[in-house]
């Protein structure tokens, strides 16, 4: 069509006689047939290669992207089939055709793909298999009082993943020959470490660049935070950490694992330490239950040595080792083991003796593994617990607990409103056995993320509320609330004597004293002259120590203490002895 402006004839005039469009040239074909195929196929495989090296999928029918995977191959391969044959043609009927003539191996292939993905989804249909997903978690009924030992406050983790956090950044910023190359890696796992509760961290570098400068050594070193004293220490290699998370190319961890087992699926990986200080990332390997794609469960873990790159997969892991289940894929199970006791439909209509847990977690050392600990709660969401559930993170051994109270925010709101005129903020508690009473125990912080108080909570009866400076303060509180509650007998209210904390020492001339009286309980605070600098402030109960009410200034006296025993603005007195 032709458009020209002719004043003559009164404007504008169109011209249809245009000349008809040229065909497309056609593209000559490449070689021989067979020469084809065989370009086609080494494009395929190099393309391969490279998405494989960068994406890391696992070549396993039960992973979601095995599939994407060999369908990207195939349309590598058709793409470069169009190429290398000179194919012409237009629209989607034309590429179609041409596929399902000249490719009829990828062309059959993505529909198998395709058959397989449907049926191994619907197999896997949470709404067919209510019954599967049920079963994934084993939840044995269980006594709190008789299975959950009374453990002495010098074993109780005092800090929660964001201060723990905190203080090894502080640490790292004191190192000066690592602070300007390294950071403090995020991962903080609790583990029992030697009878300790402690969250170990590896380093990483600081970017790709100081990355460049220091990987012919590796990571020079890890943190160790103890729970209970908040001591930091950082622990210098002598060999450094080759195969982390934070390395590239095949130093890589995900990329070492992938090489090492192409057909395993994995959790994220979780760094620990054995029982000698040699760092490993424990990996648990993934497997798919129900149908193909459903059901996702641990079996065993591969253990990769950080230093070396050394690996071994264990079905039944050393027992040094905390971690195969994670909190998440735990709490996943137990829900729909709470969800579909009566089937699917029960979980959304009528939702009879439906349950879930609550929104929440912390971890429990019991013995030498890590347990993790929730709340279970009706699925009609009010604000009270029936019960909660410990869960073995090396086994996935979980018991329930039918204890009905307050859940775990609301009794964080109520150690909160005990010291409201702080403003303090509770962590997520922690579930103690105190007295054969279920106890929240949680940290209390300011605005700058510091513990200042410790707190206690009745797990039945959340009014019950006592807090301290220091542990053993808080659990001496709440023991004696717990007795005028009528909850324990008298001889219950005494702390259990701690074995297992090392005993410390300062002495001094007392400068100043004064008396208080703190919920029933007197108690002497002191300062001590320790040689020409001032000393501590020292608080000492009267029930405990009977040499307390006689003391006076200018007495010089000797004070043992725990770890334990140093709270934010006093150390409490174990033991006082006049020199």
């Amino acid at each position: 069509m032709d458009i020209h402006y002719d004043p003559a004839a009164g404007g504008f005039q169109i011209n249809t006689n245009t000349a008809p469009k040229k065909p497309r040239k056609p593209r000559k074909a490449i070689g021989s047939k067979a020469g084809r195929v065989a370009i086609n196929l080494a494009v395929t495989l190099v393309f391969g290669l490279v998405y494989f090296y960068i994406s890391l999928p696992a070549l396993n029918p039960h992973a979601e992207e095995f599939y994407g995977f060999v369908f990207l191959l195939c349309l590598v391969y058709c793409g470069c089939a169009m190429l290398t044959s000179g194919f012409t043609g237009e629209g989607a009927k034309g590429y179609f055709g041409f596929v399902k003539k000249q490719c009829k191996i990828p062309f059959f292939i993505v529909v198998a793909l395709v058959v397989v993905g449907l049926v191994g989804s619907l197999s896997s249909w949470v709404v067919l298999r209510a019954n599967s997903y049920q079963k994934l978690l084993t939840v044995q009924p269980g006594d709190f009082a008789s299975e959950v030992d009374e453990i002495s406050y010098d074993q109780i983790p005092m800090l929660d993943g964001a201060s723990a956090q905190r203080l090894g950044d502080r640490k790292l910023g004191e190192l000066a020959d690592m602070v300007s190359q390294f950071e403090v890696a995020d991962d903080y796992t609790q583990i029992n470490y030697q009878g300790r509760p402690v969250r170990v961290t590896p380093l990483r570098y600081g970017d790709i660049i100081k990355w460049f400068n220091n990987r012919s050594s590796g990571l020079p070193a890890y943190l160790v935070i103890d729970m209970v004293t908040q001591n930091v220490e950082v622990v210098r290699l002598t060999e450094g950490m080759k195969y982390t998370t934070a390395e590239h190319f095949s130093r890589n961890l995900y990329r070492h694992l992938r090489f090492g087992y192409p057909t395993m699926m994995f959790g994220e990986p979780i760094f620990e330490i054995d029982e000698s200080g040699t760092p490993y990332w424990v990996c648990a390997k993934r497997e798919k239950t129900i149908g193909l794609f459903g059901g996702v469960d641990n079996h065993g873990a591969v253990l990769v040595n950080a230093l070396t790159g050394e690996s071994m997969y264990y079905e039944e892991v050393p027992s040094w080792v905390d971690h195969v289940y994670s909190a998440n894929l735990i709490i996943e199970q137990y829900d729909y083991y709470g969800q579909y006791h009566n089937g699917f439909f029960n979980s959304i209509f009528g939702q009879r003796d439906v349950t879930v847990t609550t929104q929440g977690y912390n971890y429990l050392a019991i013995g030498d593994d890590v347990w993790v600990y929730t709340g279970v709660t009706s699925v009609g969401g009010d604000e009270s617990n029936i019960g909660f559930i410990l869960s073995n993170q090396r086994t996935k051994e979980t018991h329930y607990y039918a204890i009905a109270g307050a859940e775990e925010f609301s009794a964080m709101g109520s150690a909160e409103g005990q010291v409201q005129q702080m403003r303090y903020n509770a962590t997520f508690p922690l579930l103690l056995n105190i007295a054969e009473q279920p106890t929240y125990f949680m940290a209390l912080k300011d605005a700058s993320q510091l513990v200042k108080m410790y707190a206690m909570v009745n797990v039945s009866q959340y009014q019950i509320v006592a807090t301290g400076s220091s542990v053993m303060e808080c659990e001496t509180n709440y023991r004696a609330m717990l007795a005028k509650n009528g909850l324990i007998g008298e001889e219950q209210t005494e702390v259990a004597p701690t074995e297992t904390a090392e005993l410390h020492e300062i002495a001094g001339v007392i400068q100043e004293i004064r008396s208080a009286v703190i919920e029933g309980n007197t108690y002497f605070y002191f300062a001590l002259r320790a040689g020409d600098t001032d000393g501590s402030i020292v608080r000492a109960s009267a029930a405990k120590n009977l040499i307390a009410p006689l003391l006076s200034v200018g007495d010089r006296v000797t004070v043992m203490y725990r770890d334990t025993d140093v709270g934010q603005y006093w150390i409490d007195a174990y033991d006082i002895t006049i020199s």
